[in-house]
C-alpha cells in the first residue's frame, strides 16, 4: 500500500462535484517519492511524501 515511511500518510477518499453537485468518488493521493536518508549512520532507502523530505533538509 502507498504509504509515507515517515508520517504514515496514505490515499484518502473524497468526491468529485460537478456543476449539478452529482457526487462521484475520487482519490487523493500523497507525492510519495523513494529517497536515500543517513539513518543512524546508514544510508537508508525509504518512501517519503513531499513534505517530510521538505522538513529533513529544513532540519539538516
Amino acid at each position: 500500500m502507498a504509504k509515507c515511511d515517515m508520517c504514515g500518510k496514505t490515499t484518502t477518499f473524497g468526491h468529485n462535484r460537478s456543476f449539478s453537485m452529482r457526487a462521484t468518488n475520487r482519490m487523493f493521493r500523497p507525492n510519495l517519492q523513494r529517497v536515500s536518508v543517513f539513518k543512524d549512520g546508514r544510508k537508508v532507502k525509504m518512501v517519503l511524501c513531499a513534505k517530510c523530505i521538505r522538513t529533513l533538509g529544513k532540519s539538516a
